[in-house]
């Protein structure tokens, strides 16, 4: 067996899809799977015309010449037209859900036309049940579908807490409405001792926060830094008092994840996948708030300032059933298995 890896959003700036390639490959290749990785290092695949030529084009025709005999779309999009045997994850349905503002033809492409696609893949898979459920309900429901929750990289689990004075909030992804930070501004002018740190490729999603922000006198307390590389994302979540995850649609939210292999105290949304995630453990105590409640967000936050010695023993207590849960050993092995049935 020999699997083709779709990791053309590795390539750059790789957000969550990204990191989900480029880490699963990482992982096949240490269970023992003879992996090629499909990419076009010179083709931007954040622009959406170059997208297109690289799911219907390039990565159908780089997986015939690869010699595998199953290919792995690992962005949620698939080839029309396919030249092997086709896994897909479905990371979520967003283009479903909460996709309503962007353009028509990028909803109908990465909604309508590859919801017709995935019912001719060989294997679907999720990150999550929630994920599942919304795939049956809104795509098929009848499908088969292989919930595998995405591994943490390994070095979250390594890292060394040191909260540094002032406190400030983590806030972790691309900074688009669905990730919600426009809900921390609302509630920051109550919580008067905390700075908030977003980190993510901005959308022009920023620019309305930043307005926000100074109509509440609060511009001076958010600091929205766009990407950063992995040695200053390591030293954010070794020094930040909190992890915030607002968000209101999450196919898996890598966010909260982090934060918990990190022994980061987080707090997140109640929507979507966030609270299968926070209930990994029996005893787990991450608190789960309505995304669109700021006096809620900020009597939680302000709770969690009072009692940091608490937040931070229950997020170490907390720490080993997140490694666990969040490995991606375990995900490649869940993947070598669907691999082998895909291929026959």
């Amino acid at each position: 067996m020999i699997v083709a890896l779709d990791t053309q959003l590795a390539v750059g700036t790789a957000t969550g899809v990204g990191v989900y390639a480029r880490d699963l490959a990482a992982a096949l290749r240490t269970a023992g799977v003879d992996t090629r990785e499909l990419r076009a290092p010179w083709l931007n695949p954040w622009r959406f015309d170059r997208r297109v030529l690289w799911d219907q084009l390039l990565l159908p025709l780089a997986a015939a010449q690869s010699r595998a005999t199953v290919l792995h779309a690992t962005a949620g999009t698939m080839p029309l037209i396919r030249t092997l045997p086709t896994v897909v994850t479905v990371h979520d349905l967003a283009w479903h859900r909460v996709q309503s503002h962007t353009r028509g033809y990028a909803r109908t492409y990465f909604g309508t036309l590859q919801s017709h696609a995935y019912r001719h893949a060989a294997a679907i898979v999720t990150d999550s049940e929630f994920s599942a459920t919304e795939y049956r309900t809104l795509v098929d429901e009848n499908a088969t579908v292989h919930v595998i929750h995405p591994g943490v990289d390994p070095r979250f689990a390594t890292l060394d807490r040191h909260p540094t004075e002032p406190p400030f909030a983590l806030v972790v992804g691309t900074v688009e409405r669905r990730k919600n930070l426009g809900i921390l501004i609302e509630a920051l002018p109550t919580i008067p001792d905390l700075r908030i740190v977003s980190v993510g490729p901005p959308t022009p999603y920023a620019d309305e926060l930043r307005q926000r922000a100074t109509e509440l006198n609060v511009a001076h307390r958010i600091d929205v830094r766009g990407y950063v590389d992995a040695a200053t994302l390591d030293a954010l979540y070794t020094t930040a008092t909190m992890a915030l995850i607002p968000s209101t649609y999450e196919g898996f939210g890598y966010a909260l994840a982090e934060a918990m292999c990190a022994a980061l105290p987080a707090i997140a949304a109640n929507t979507s996948s966030l609270p299968e995630l926070a209930a990994i453990a029996p005893d787990a105590t991450i608190p789960l708030l309505p995304p669109h409640d700021p006096s809620a967000w900020s009597t939680t936050i302000t709770e969690l300032l009072h009692t940091r010695d608490a937040a931070q023993r229950r997020a170490v207590a907390l720490r080993p059933h997140a490694i666990l849960a969040f490995s991606w050993s375990t995900a490649a092995q869940a993947m070598r298995t669907i691999y082998t049935t895909a291929s026959r």
